[in-house]
């Protein structure tokens, strides 16, 4: 899979969009898909972990976080990736913990977990999916 190239400084939360803020369970970096674990702190995400947990983001990290440190997730609404994206094309989990792919890059044995659309150039409306089905 070819996962959106994410410049970390670059991630933004737009206008009247909705975030949690909790605990980063690992280290993550901002634009990467995170899962929220069963002792509640905030991991990567991977469309094709064994974990049906593991497959179902809770959002998208909006800042770099060490284990155990405070993490702001951004859950929906309109966030500027860091990365160059195609308008209309939607974006899902990647295969690789924390990766964002387009739709087009999804493969056998994924479980598809819709992101967001991408609404511009640098810009996708994250509005989470995730039916749990196996391609």
């Amino acid at each position: 899979m070819t996962a959106l190239s994410i410049t970390a400084a670059n991630v933004l939360a737009g206008a009247n969009s909705t975030r949690d803020n909790g605990t980063a369970g690992a280290a993550v970096t901002a634009g990467q898909p995170v899962y929220k674990a069963a002792d509640n702190t905030y991991k990567l995400a991977d469309t094709n972990d064994a974990s049906a947990l593991v497959r179902k983001p809770k959002g998208i990290a909006l800042h770099a976080a060490a284990t155990g440190q405070p993490l702001a997730v951004h859950q929906k609404g309109p966030i500027t990736i860091g990365a160059a994206v195609t308008p209309g094309v939607a974006y899902y989990l990647g295969g690789t913990p924390g990766t964002i792919v387009p739709v087009g890059d999804l493969t056998t044995g994924d479980h598809p977990a819709l992101i967001g659309m991408a609404t511009s150039a640098t810009e996708i409306y994250v509005d989470i999916q995730t039916p749990d089905a196996a391609l």
